[in-house]
């Protein structure tokens, strides 16, 4: 990302791992061009982030430790996420080995920590604060805010995860009941209004800055000179 002309916005850090015992080789994050990494958010090592994904400010996305991760298109990671994972440690998906896997169209909110060996699931929405670690969460399902997914366990697709609820045994996970409708509702708005910030963000940040203030992308936006009314 790049300075725009008023020099007001800060990078983010995106960086390669660091070398380690246990991490010798260095990796890059490999980032579609559609997303959008905002401002005080660090994308560390191995991790591919697909088209229009939206990181909000103060996200921790590290692959330092476990690696690699994989966040899906479409995804939004909101303010405060943290991503993170235990060395050695892996889920499979399609023959393939990942620390943490997001699918597409994904909604981590506010506060959030997912923790691999970690799967989550098309359409999966993460409430503020919950903790989800050592766990598969299948598509379409939802878990509150302040709740915990732990201990290897296996949450089926459309299923619900009340708030502050525990669930660190195969009996809970498979006692959880399917979605409300008034929770698929609110997670398909919060997908619709995310889904629209990586392309306006990229605009806001844009490399060039018109004399009425607005920013645009000069490969990617034709220049028009704004009038006064």
């Amino acid at each position: 990302m790049k300075h725009n002309d008023s020099g007001e916005c800060f990078q983010p850090f995106i960086s390669p791992n660091p070398i380690t015992s246990f991490n010798p080789v260095q990796v890059c994050p490999t980032i579609d061009k559609s997303a959008f990494i905002s401002p005080f958010t660090s994308v560390i090592g191995d991790v591919t982030i697909r088209k229009n994904v939206y990181v909000a400010p103060l996200v921790s996305i590290r692959a330092d430790e476990g690696t690699p991760f994989h966040i899906g298109s479409n995804t939004n990671l909101q303010d405060g996420v943290i991503l993170h994972g235990l060395k050695d440690k892996f889920i499979s998906v399609d023959g393939n080995d990942y620390s943490i896997f997001i699918s597409k169209g994904v909604s981590i909110a506010h506060g959030a920590l997912v923790h691999g060996p970690c799967y989550i699931g098309k359409k999966v929405f993460v409430g503020f604060k919950a903790i989800v670690y050592d766990a598969i969460v299948e598509s379409g399902s939802f878990i509150s805010y302040n709740a915990v997914v732990t201990n290897g366990v296996h949450v089926g697709k459309n299923r619900f995860v009340p708030p502050g609820a525990y669930i660190d045994s195969q009996k809970k996970a498979d006692a959880l009941s399917k979605v409300p409708a008034d929770s698929k509702e609110f997670a398909r708005e919060v997908q619709r209004v995310n889904q629209e910030f990586p392309a306006g963000y990229h605009l806001l940040f844009g490399d060039c800055r018109c004399s009425c203030g607005v920013t645009y992308t000069d490969h990617e936006y034709e220049y028009k000179e704004c009038k006064e009314d």
